[in-house]
């Protein structure tokens, strides 16, 4: 920035005219020189601008103004204008401000960018924070280095939480200035948060310069934008951009990448955690691997180096040779020190609670074996042999006791403790065997595994556990009583009968069990019975054995000669057998062999499903079609019983109601004889009706109820026997569904409904009156009858043996039809109600047994959606379940080449 324009920002110009002058105000200067200058009208504009200065230095913006605007300079007129804006903005006059500033035309970028930060405060102060924006952003694209812009842009972006402007603001000035001061200012925006949003590339290209200028700021920004991104929905672009970024640096160089390293080996764990499908991270995996065995840390490069090769093992395509070279040599360089057998025990354990969390469980001895390898201390020594009292013999020798039982199915691990103990081990669970009788009991069943905790001297001295197999005699045994425990020990010892010429049967068991353990020691006992057996003898077998078997260890033992010497003996070939064997390593092995046993057992297991899931809803299916003929059969019992049981019902009650029908009219022409010759005529038809209501009720509650609650008694009896014949019924479909599909369908009938039936009829037959007081005879019928008789009421008294007659008469032969009809249609209401309800009542006998059917079916339908979808994601998807497997497998494999650092291992098939 030239000096004048430095004066007119400051609105110094003014001291251009006070050279040499001492002790005078400015305002007498600048006033002298304008007099004296009246004449020259191009110096009378910069001494006005001047005096415009002072004013405003003295907060005379009026005046200040006044000077401005008499400017007429072109070279000066923009500033002026500008600095009548700043007066007007003294004034408090904002909008004439903002106007002024909007209005100045002119080519300097320097009063540009001042009127530009003028414009951001005054919007700023007025709270315009839009146009404040546009003011800070368009002042920094014209000039970031002006002093103060970018430093005030990112103040106002953080004050205002315009956060996406201030990131934007700190990459450019970091990539355009290479400063670390702003790269310190992105760290602390990743740091917060804020850019764990945007696109991985636009902070790439900030680490790409950042790379050139600082390598230890470089590491830290990019594991601090790693960070970020690590949980967000932009992880797996951001480890493409930064593993591209790093294949085109040298990664080689003489910095330290400890953190960068650490990067890596967490992103690889995470990515081989088995929640990812290969699919998803096969394009990644690569360059990341590459990156990492480049720039890996010395406490990562033995596991770096191993991810590379059973990467490149699995996927050849994706490394090249040099990278796999490079990984070979720093796994020799490095050798097995890294990791302990917990991480494999570890990488077990992720592999079992997967295989839960998908369903499939292998059973509890699988991981009991495991547990044991991890856990336990001694050296564990395998017995086997062909014949049966050999084996025993051995054993038992070794346990100081007659323990061993030759008839043994079961595998049994023998330890050594103080507290007896021993322990059933069975996929379903471990239990407790109380005393030696249960454990002899138990040892019959090939599926078992047995612990037996016991003082055993010869264990204790040797710190060994012995594991006694079922012998062998046929290659079924071999396989599911030794194979299956092949890899829980540490060395084998074949008891062989030396008596016996060897046969090729023998030798071939041996054979067949080191093809099952390569890396099983096994070594050889002879029991000899014949004591005069020659030296070539032994010679030969031994010389026999070897010629398969040529580091292995062999002991003659004559079994017929048992003494402290050759206790002794036995004693020192097993310390031979255990000497220098390394626990920690072959734990890790062992462990490895179970993992790699784990994944081929789930990858069978999965087929295994496959075919479970399909017959499994074959079998619903059946099911379903079964219930639904149940359910049908029962619909037809229902109605069968429905018509049976209304039907009865209906002839009882048309019995009762035809005879109300017969016999409530003659009851009522009986009434009759309630006429009397004293009879008061007046009121006769009240006592008729009254006595015709009595004597059709009496009838009713004496005859016709009795007759009708035996015949509902039977009824109900009846029904009550047809009830648990359909209950029996229904007892035999559920016994059949049980023999059938082993599915426990409870069919349960209400019989609430038969003591619902005898309330009901106890109810309607017991009453103080069945049918309501009914007017049979109206008194206007009687005054008819006594006009009839030709007499008057006045007369009566003298011709009621006439009227009498006549009344009978007619009480007699009136037809009663219509009011038997009408008091048979009352009283029968209730039973008609009541037949209504049969079929519901039937219904309700019935419901329980059907909705039971019908849940069944519902289940089973849904069963068979969750299975229909389970079955089709396998089938479409295999990748789902075979995808972590892989993985795991991967992951075993890196523990084998971690394990045999010094050599090439065999590829994982």
């Amino acid at each position: 920035m030239i000096e004048r324009e430095e004066q007119l920002i400051r609105k110094s110009y003014y001291h251009t005219f006070m050279d040499g002058i001492q002790n005078v105000h400015p305002i007498k200067v600048l006033g002298d020189m304008f007099n004296g200058q009246q004449n020259e009208i191009e110096d009378l504009s910069a001494i006005r601008y001047a005096q415009g200065e002072v004013y405003f230095e003295n907060k005379d913006y009026e005046t200040a103004i006044f000077k401005w605007q008499n400017v007429t300079d072109e070279s000066f007129i923009p500033w002026a204008q500008k600095n009548i804006a700043d007066a007007h903005g003294e004034l408090d006059l904002l909008d004439v401000a903002e106007d002024y500033y909007k209005g100045i035309e002119t080519n300097s970028d320097t009063l540009k960018i001042e009127v530009l930060m003028q414009l951001f405060l005054l919007y700023r102060n007025q709270e315009k924070l839009d146009s404040a924006l546009h003011s800070i952003k368009e002042a920094v694209v014209l000039n970031p280095d002006y002093p103060g812009v970018t430093e005030k842009a990112r103040e106002y972006y953080e004050n205002e939480r315009y956060i996406g402007h201030a990131v934007d603001l700190a990459i450019d000035e970091a990539t355009r200035a290479e400063s670390l001061q702003w790269f310190a200012v992105l760290q602390g925006y990743v740091e917060q948060g804020f850019t764990n949003k945007m696109e991985p590339s636009a902070l790439t290209d900030a680490l790409k310069v950042l790379y050139d200028v600082n390598l230890p700021r470089f590491e830290d920004l990019a594991v601090a934008i790693w960070e970020s991104y690590r949980h967000g929905d932009l992880y797996f672009r951001w480890l493409e951009e930064i593993n591209q970024l790093l294949l085109e640096k040298d990664l080689s160089n003489t910095h330290s990448w400890q953190s960068l390293s650490t990067q890596f080996r967490e992103t690889y764990m995470s990515l081989l955690s088995g929640k990812h499908l290969i699919k998803d991270i096969s394009s990644i995996i690569p360059n990341l691997l590459i990156n990492w065995v480049r720039g890996s840390s010395a406490a990562d490069a033995l596991i770096a180096s191993s991810a590379v090769l059973a990467w490149n093992e699995k996927f050849p395509s994706g490394m090249e040779s040099s990278v796999v070279n490079q990984a070979e040599t720093m796994l020799k360089q490095h050798g097995e020190n890294d990791y302990d057998s917990d991480d494999v025990y570890n990488l077990f354990e992720s592999i079992i609670e997967w295989a839960k969390d998908k369903g499939m469980d292998l059973g509890l001895r699988f991981e009991w074996v495991v547990q044991q390898i991890r856990e336990s201390s001694d050296f564990n020594l395998m017995i086997v042999g062909t014949e049966a009292e050999e084996q025993s013999l051995i054993s038992n020798i070794l346990l100081g006791g007659e323990v061993v039982d030759a008839s043994n199915l079961a595998t049994v691990i023998y330890n050594d403790t103080e507290k007896e103990e021993i322990l059933d081990i069975r996929d379903e669970g471990v239990k407790q065997i109380t005393n030696v009788d249960d454990f002899k009991e138990h040892g019959t069943d090939e599926q078992t595994l047995i612990r037996y905790s016991m003082s055993a001297p010869i264990l204790r001295e040797n710190r060994i556990a012995l594991i006694d197999t079922p012998v062998l005699t046929e290659q079924r045994k071999s396989r599911k009583g030794v194979f299956p425990y092949l890899h829980l020990a540490d060395s084998l010892l074949f008891v062989l009968n030396a008596d016996s010429p060897l046969t090729s049967n023998e030798l071939e068991m041996a054979v067949k069990i080191k093809e099952h353990a390569p890396d099983l020691p096994i070594h050889f006992l002879l029991s000899r019975t014949d004591i005069d057996t020659t030296v070539e003898s032994n010679e030969k077998l031994t010389s026999s054995i070897r010629t398969y078997f040529p580091t292995a260890r062999v002991l003659i033992f004559p079994i017929m000669d048992v003494h402290d010497n050759q206790l002794n003996r036995i004693a020192a070939f097993v310390q031979s057998i255990t000497g220098g064997y390394n626990k920690e390593k072959e734990r890790k092995h062992k462990i490895l062999h179970y993992c790699r046993e784990l994944i081929r057992l789930l990858l069978e297991k999965r087929i295994e499903i496959e075919n479970t899931l399909h017959d499994t809803i074959q079998w619903n299916e059946e099911v379903v079609t079964k219930v639904s003929g149940a359910i049908n059969q029962l619909r037809d019992m229902e109605e069968e019983s429905g018509q049976g049981t209304k039907g009865a019902y209906r002839r009882i009650k048309e019995t009762l109601m035809n005879n109300l029908l017969n016999r409530i009219p003659d009851l009522l022409k009986s009434c009759a004889d309630v006429i009397k010759e004293d009879t008061d005529f007046n009121k006769i038809h009240d006592k008729l009706n009254d006595e015709m209501n009595r004597r059709v009720n009496a009838y009713i509650e004496e005859k016709a109820l009795p007759s009708y609650r035996h015949a509902i008694e039977g009824w109900i009896n009846d029904r009550e026997i047809a009830f648990k014949e359909s209950q029996l019924y229904l007892n035999q479909m559920s016994e059949s569904f049980y023999e059938l599909y082993d599915e426990k369908i409870t069919l349960h009938c209400d019989f609430q409904v038969l003591d619902d039936w005898r309330r009901d009829m106890n109810r309607m037959t017991r009453g103080v009156m069945f049918i309501e007081k009914k007017a049979i005879i109206m008194h206007s019928t009687v005054q008819v009858i006594m006009k009839r008789a030709g007499k008057l009421f006045e007369v009566l008294p003298k011709n009621k043996g006439l009227l009498q007659s006549k009344y009978k008469k007619f009480i007699e032969n009136k037809d009663y039809s219509v009011i038997a009809e009408q008091m048979t249609a009352a009283f029968m209401q209730q039973f008609e109600l009541f037949e209504k309800s049969i079929e519901r009542d039937i219904n309700m006998f019935f419901s329980s047994a059907v909705e039971e059917l019908h849940a069944t079916i519902e289940e089973k339908e849904n069963k068979m959606k969750e299975m229909h979808t389970t079955l089709s994601e396998m089938r479409e998807k295999p990748e789902i379940f075979r995808d972590p497997l892989t993985i795991y497998g991967l992951k075993v494999r890196q523990f084998e080449w971690m394990n045999s650092s010094d050599e090439r291992v065999p590829e994982l098939q």
